[in-house]
């Protein structure tokens, strides 16, 4: 005889209660309302007996009637950059699955690096009544987050400010980009070419300060003529490399501070007729997906940027539990692929 607790039948189309999943999972109905509010203090095995018991009831939390019982919408708002950009999806990713594991909703915003579309979407996260607000990056002024977070709490990404309601942690950019920096030295480069992010950006600072670190340790002279403005995109990879180029600026490697401006600098140096690495050997920042798969794979430096996300979503959930929020964002990883070697000094 089998002896399998199997789950109670119910009519089509009708409604699975919480009741019925504590039924079935042999706990109490507030025990499971804890688990998928993400504040219950319960084993793993039990926490994976209710969630095993919501899959086979096929039980659909209500969330209007969870937010209106505990006076949240149990939604929170991400304001990112540019939702299409390959940094920024992987990091959106994160905080997807990390609140959606505690029963909240992200509703996403883009504030396309300009601080008014910015301004505008924390004011319709604000006027949607989320219960929390996530801004990764951006040019809003510290200020006005500040002033924001009176209202709901903020947890920023790529900023250090603090504040009552607002926390904030940034990746080690300036140690990443010492180590790519460094790379290249080790490969016997002295005149590596430096494609910078916008400098208005607390990230694209520090890999240029990193890329100075490195070169003074050597003893490599800074040349500001080997320091390329870029903007973080393709397009501004490509044209960097054919400003030092049409200069007549030598240079044997480049040090692109994102990898999105390697892909450009790569197809620049390719239609010049100069092959990376034989010719040019180049380095990126950040371990985007495609940064594996281009010919050759680049080498990089590898910042988890779903980890990043998965962090600050941790960290909004905390300070809506009314803990002391945390992050821990992993360490800068330089990854040795097949776009840079070694050459004779």
């Amino acid at each position: 005889m089998n002896s399998e607790k199997k789950a109670p039948s119910k009519p089509v189309d009708s409604v699975v209660t919480l009741e019925q999943v504590a039924k079935l999972a042999g706990v109490s109905p507030s025990t499971v309302s804890r688990i998928l509010n993400g504040t219950a203090t319960v084993s793993e095995a039990k926490q994976e007996t209710v969630q095993r018991a919501i899959r086979e009831l096929g039980y659909r939390p209500n969330p209007v009637a969870r937010g209106l019982a505990g006076g949240r919408t149990l939604s929170v708002g991400v304001v990112t950059q540019v939702i299409s950009s390959p940094f920024y999806g992987e990091a959106l990713l994160g905080i997807e699955r990390e609140l959606e594991r505690a029963g909240y909703v992200p509703l996403f915003v883009s504030g396309n690096w300009h601080e008014e579309d910015e301004r505008k979407a924390l004011q319709t996260l604000l006027a949607r009544r989320v219960d929390g607000v996530i801004v990764l990056a951006g040019r809003i002024r510290d200020e006005e987050l500040l002033q924001m977070s009176d209202t709901v709490p903020i947890v920023v990404v790529g900023r250090q400010l603090q504040g009552p309601r607002l926390f904030s942690f940034a990746f080690d950019s300036r140690t990443g980009a010492r180590l790519a920096a460094q790379h290249l030295i080790e490969q016997g480069h002295r005149r590596i070419a430096l494609i910078t992010g916008d400098m208005i950006h607390e990230d694209a600072v520090d890999r240029h300060q990193g890329y100075v670190d490195a070169l003074t340790a050597a003893g490599i002279p800074i040349e500001p003529e080997l320091i390329v403005p870029g903007d973080y995109n393709e397009a501004s990879g490509m044209l960097a490399v054919n400003r030092l180029i049409d200069h007549n600026i030598r240079f044997t490697a480049v040090f692109a501070c994102n990898d999105q401006m390697a892909f450009g600098a790569a197809l620049g140096l390719s239609r010049r007729n100069l092959r990376v690495p034989d010719d040019i050997s180049l380095v990126g920042f950040d371990d985007v997906v495609m940064a594996r798969y281009t010919v050759p794979p680049l080498t990089t430096v590898r910042q988890s940027v779903y980890e990043i996300g998965a962090e600050a979503a941790k960290a909004m959930l905390g300070m809506l539990r009314g803990e002391t929020p945390r992050a821990t964002p992993p360490p800068p990883e330089l990854l040795l692929r097949d776009s840079t070697r070694r050459i004779s000094r």
